[in-house]
């Protein structure tokens, strides 16, 4: 509480001055880009597709009182700025509040700074650029999470899930598609009687991989399984992988990226089984903007788009150890 007080807002002030000079770095990159910055809604019909992520719920009164409907704060702007390259933009970014509740970590804070940039007529090959131009902006001589280092200047390593799989934890990955208790016994790890296979992926993930990710140098972790596609479409060439990637740093997730689907059909199949999951999992469905399906009827450019960020890139660029030390103030 009361991190206004001086004495705690000037210990946090070289961070933040870090924070204001990076953001203002960010703009200026992207203006030369060719970039135009937007700013669109918050307040959203539905808070996103993330089937393990919890929302914001709020209600919507108009100014006569005779309607009120369900709106949610948004966990990510994706909806909204697909929505703009539908009606025509080519170039978008923005830095984006957004809202996750349930969350409160080192990493994780209910209400942070995603900053969420699109290319249409461009593969998502040029996001691994971006990320790497972006890391060299901080103008850090190096990244730092946990005692663990990375150099910002050096080019990105790019490792293919199964590649991060074989090398980290031993498995075949694509030996082991769809059998969960295969993929467990590969990779040595107990295995729960409702495990699905995804749930066997992520555990895998998260004690054997991911914490190896980024040292050195960034890691871009691409081509994930078709199966874990979200919102990305199918590789050209290698039907069995999606056009996505993460970036690592130090072990940290940094941004999720996508060659964006752009089949209304399959966005729907894919929605409609992402909100199936949620609700075998979690017992709730969120809704699915209907505005968002008729941007899709319309027809989206062929574009990729990523998500970042901002607060852990200024922690890795500082050194801080929680996400409220590079906040101006936060969530209490």
């Amino acid at each position: 509480m009361n991190e206004w007080r001086p004495d705690k807002l000037t210990r946090r002030l070289p961070n933040l001055q870090v924070r204001a000079r990076l953001q203002s770095a960010i703009r200026q990159w992207f203006a030369a880009e060719g970039f135009i910055e937007v700013e669109t809604p918050i307040l959203q019909v539905s808070p996103g597709a993330e089937v393990h992520l919890s929302g914001f719920a709020t209600d919507w009164e108009t100014p006569d009182g005779e309607d009120e409907q369900l709106r949610w704060l948004h966990s990510s702007p994706e909806f909204a700025m697909k929505k703009l390259l539908a009606g025509g933009m080519s170039r978008i970014f923005q830095f984006a509040r957004v809202f996750r509740n349930a969350e409160g970590s080192a990493l994780h804070h209910p209400e942070f700074t995603m900053l969420e940039w699109y290319r249409a007529g461009t593969g998502y090959e040029a996001l691994m650029e971006d990320c790497a131009a972006l890391m060299r902006l901080t103008e850090a001589r190096e990244l730092r999470w946990e005692g663990n280092v990375c150099d910002p200047a050096a080019a990105p390593e790019r490792l293919t899930v199964a590649q991060a799989f074989d090398r980290h934890a031993g498995v075949d990955l694509f030996a082991a598609i769809g059998n969960a208790e295969k993929l467990a016994k590969d990779a040595g790890i107990t295995m729960h009687s409702d495990d699905t296979w995804e749930d066997v992926f992520f555990r895998i993930m998260f004690d054997k991989i991911e914490r190896k990710l980024g040292m050195g140098r960034p890691t871009i972790l691409c081509e994930y399984p078709i199966s874990m596609a979200a919102l990305a479409r199918a590789k050209p060439g290698n039907p069995r992988v999606a056009e996505r990637f993460e970036l690592y740093v130090c072990g940290v997730e940094l941004a999720n990226a996508f060659g964006e689907l752009t089949d209304p059909a399959i966005q729907r199949a894919r929605l409609k089984a992402d909100m199936d999951e949620k609700e075998r999992l979690y017992g709730l469905r969120w809704p699915v903007d209907p505005d968002f399906l008729a941007a899709l009827d319309h027809g989206l450019p062929d574009s990729s788009g990523i998500a970042l960020g901002f607060d852990r890139l200024v922690m890795l660029a500082t050194g801080a150890r929680h996400i409220e030390d590079v906040l101006w103030l936060p969530v209490r």
